[in-house]
């Protein structure tokens, strides 16, 4: 059963790179001709954020921080700033998982909402410190705005199509502690 719990945990990992690759490759490709069409939610950061609340284990600090210094690469942003932000957010919602549980998704949501923007107002600090270019506000925060209001349909999309859920009550993890 050990090797079980550990083969569901590197799949459901494997699952998370790949939809985090998928996600960062969309958003390079030249998808979209109109030049005022509204922002898109960064769907991989609502999603970073439900999964490390349903399932912490599956999704190590590690595998964070490499998939937003690569979006970092790719996009073109300052290398490292938002990986430590994402970082420090989801391991902020990481301690807080016991309590979440028990919590509706309207609770859950106003959590994850204020945490990100948090992180919102930290990066555009840490830009404006470092003189380094920043987009637009108004199309930064209607982002953030899309990005908060996509966290339920992420959630929904998390729970019903992937099976990744809160963990049941006296549930364990692979090494035998309570989740």
């Amino acid at each position: 059963m050990n090797d079980a719990l550990r083969f569901e945990t590197l799949a459901y990992l494997g699952l998370f790179l790949l939809i985090a690759a998928l996600s960062i490759l969309a958003r390079i490709l030249p998808l979209s001709v109109a030049s005022d069409a509204w922002p898109r939610p960064d769907i991989l950061i609502a999603l970073t954020m439900a999964w490390v609340l349903r399932r912490p284990v599956h999704l190590p600090a590690v595998a964070i921080v490499l998939v937003f210094l690569a979006e970092d690469l790719f996009l073109m942003r300052p290398p490292g700033l938002w990986a430590l932000l994402m970082l420090l957010g989801t391991e902020f919602l990481r301690r807080r998982q016991p309590v979440v549980r028990d919590m509706n998704l309207l609770l859950e949501w106003g959590l994850v909402a204020s945490v990100m923007v948090t992180l919102f107002v930290a990066n555009r600090l840490g830009l404006m410190i470092v003189m380094t270019p920043r987009p637009p506000l108004d199309l930064s925060l209607l982002t953030l705005v899309f990005t908060m209001a996509a966290y339920p349909l992420v959630v929904l999309v998390l729970q019903g199509l992937l099976r990744v859920r809160k963990p049941a009550t006296g549930e364990v993890d692979e090494r035998g502690h309570r989740i």
